[in-house]
């Protein structure tokens, strides 16, 4: 099947607004025809002048040819203007139908998918390559007729006078336009891959070193500690200065032989008039020393615009590397889950294909019931509350809410079953009424205010300027990471879902904030199925059951007690974590 072009793409987001492109592409080549003329009406000026030299007063026509030079310059412009309205009106169009299809496809795939293809190059994606395409609609396109159109006015203008001198001019146009050529072949084009890949890797390290930021503060560590992020910068740096370098002796030759045509004119005139000179021959040398500047123009617009087009051609590609990812599949006969309990049958998940995040799980939590996750980093807990989420699927067993498989559940209502407070809830720019409603859009202010008693907020509300009304994050209302928590927990409480998932939630707590946000989960898991992800062990010592995970597999399962007298990871953990706070506590004594 072939191919079908960059254009013919573009120009389906474009609708009914293409003919505009199209029209801007007549309007631009034939600008850049009534451009010439001015030339033409110059030429008659010259010829006049040196028909009358040196008695220049019977000069009659001057000020007439001078005035139609400059009209035909300003309607060329005009027309030119005209185009680039058609090409920018159509380009928006196209630019705006890119990103809506583009996010509206992002909001059907996993909600781990951002996570995982990276932020930092998400956004690139969507805001400068479809920027790029806008840019090639609404100026490259319209010049690229232009630049078309100008040779072929040139080409006559340039035999029409003196076709010796016109084929002279010739030659180092056809010398650039092969130097050219072998600039801007297939090398350039993976060149311009390797260049947008630097960029997106810089991009999403950049994103990570900013996030970062909090922890290079309280440790002390500088830029270097981030290797990540200086590496991109150095192999961007590498990749520049090596590609400036390849195309040095390229550029200068085509610089060169473009710009070298007053050279060739000037040796012809010495040869061919070596009898004399006519005055219709220095005519002639005066003007077409004097229009050949244009071909050197037209020449770079054209290498240029042969760049553009592999930069669209780099960005559409990268478009359909998000376009391509296949969204969740919805089953076509949807399921609701009966009951809010949870259950894993040997469940594998691997992110890149070499290890198994999760390898072969099975587990099952009974509604109600509050359990938690433990273990190393990278050990899977994480995972696993994903792919419950169904943030990813699994790649092998089964994932089932109430016993039905989660492929099976429709994604608003799975989303309405089960609810994430992450370790770093964020909270929109907007009042906090409106940052808890978002658990359940329809909510009276009387049920918001409930969910805020319940998640311990009032002291929240109480010291803010404008109480539940205060706007975060304008005029240095600003909350802190615990008091951030709290207003997440107000936000799940009254979405009221039946299970919930609760990733590292007290990570950034300070200790009365700890103390709040445990309050608030009390509150939270009343008749509750609840997972908690967490580090610190001792909010967790009360749960049902506690589940041990390493290395993508649940090692240890039982109560804190069980857990304790088996001697195992989890007693590991405990005397650890044990150890570590008492550890805390005296360094604080001996520094008081």
């Amino acid at each position: 099947m072939k191919k079908r072009s960059n254009l013919s793409r573009l120009m389906e987001y474009a609708g009914s607004h293409c003919y505009l492109t199209y029209s801007s592409w007549i309007l631009s080549a034939l600008s850049a025809l009534i451009a010439l003329v001015p030339f033409w009406y110059l030429w008659k000026i010259i010829k006049e002048v040196l028909d009358v030299m040196p008695d220049f007063g019977q000069a009659e026509n001057l000020k007439q040819n001078g005035w139609m030079a400059v009209l035909f310059a300003v309607l060329s412009m005009l027309i030119y203007i005209a185009g680039l309205m058609c090409s920018h009106l159509s380009a928006f169009r196209v630019a705006t139908n890119l990103r809506l299809k583009t996010l509206r496809h992002i909001a059907k795939l996993p909600l781990g998918f951002a996570e995982h293809f990276g932020s930092g190059k998400l956004r690139k994606i969507i805001n400068e390559s479809s920027a790029a395409t806008e840019t090639y609609l609404a100026h490259q396109l319209p010049d690229k007729a232009g630049a078309i159109a100008t040779p072929i006015g040139l080409l006559i203008l340039l035999l029409v006078f003196d076709w010796r001198l016109g084929l002279l001019s010739l030659i180092p146009v056809v010398l650039g336009f092969l130097i050219m050529m072998s600039m801007t072949g297939e090398k350039m084009r993976q060149k311009m891959t390797e260049y947008q890949n630097a960029l997106d890797d810089m991009s999403n390290e950049a994103v990570e070193y900013v996030r970062g930021i909090p922890v290079v503060k309280t440790f002390g560590q500088t830029v270097f500690s981030f290797k990540r992020f200086k590496d991109s910068i150095d192999r961007y740096s590498t990749w520049a200065i090596a590609y400036t370098k390849d195309l040095r002796m390229p550029m200068m030759c085509y610089t060169t032989a473009i710009n070298g045509v007053f050279a060739i004119l000037i040796a012809a005139a010495l040869i061919i008039s070596h009898d004399g000179v006519t005055n219709e021959f220095l005519l002639n040398l005066i003007f077409y020393i004097i229009i050949t500047p244009v071909i050197s123009l037209t020449l770079t617009r054209i290498m240029f615009m042969s760049e553009n087009g592999m930069i669209v051609d780099d960005a559409m590609k990268r478009i359909d590397s998000v376009l391509n990812m296949k969204p969740l599949e919805n089953s076509p006969n949807p399921k609701n889950p009966s009951a809010p309990s949870v259950e894993l049958k040997n469940v594998i998940y691997s992110y890149d294909g070499k290890r198994n995040a999760l390898d072969n799980v099975s587990l099952k939590i009974n509604a109600g019931k509050t359990v938690a996750f433990v273990g190393p980093s990278g050990s899977g807990k994480t995972t696993v509350a994903n792919i419950i989420s169904r943030f990813f699927d699994a790649q092998s067993g089964e994932v089932l809410i109430g016993g039905v498989n989660v492929r099976n559940i429709e994604k608003r209502e799975l989303m309405n079953v089960v609810s994430f407070v992450f370790q770093n809830s964020r909270l929109i720019k907007a009042s906090i009424l409106e940052n808890v409603r978002l658990g359940r859009p329809n909510a009276s202010k009387e049920q918001v205010m409930d969910a805020l008693k319940k998640a311990q907020c009032m002291d929240i509300i109480e010291k803010l300027p404008d109480g539940v009304d205060t706007v975060i994050g304008t005029k240095g209302v600003y909350l802190s990471g615990g008091e951030q928590q709290r207003i997440a927990i107000a936000r799940t409480i009254l979405k009221d879902s039946p299970i919930i998932i609760l990733d590292e939630a007290t990570a950034f707590a300070d200790p009365d904030n700890e103390t709040r946000v445990q309050a608030a989960f009390s509150a939270l898991s009343k008749n509750r199925t609840i997972i908690m992800i967490a580090h610190r062990l001792s909010t967790i010592a009360n749960v049902d059951c506690i589940f041990v995970w390493k290395d993508g597999k649940i090692v240890e399962s039982g109560s804190a007690a069980e857990l304790k007298a088996k001697n195992g990871l989890f007693r590991r953990m405990w005397d650890a974590y044990q150890t570590s706070v008492q550890w805390k506590v005296s360094k604080e004594v001996s520094k008081s």
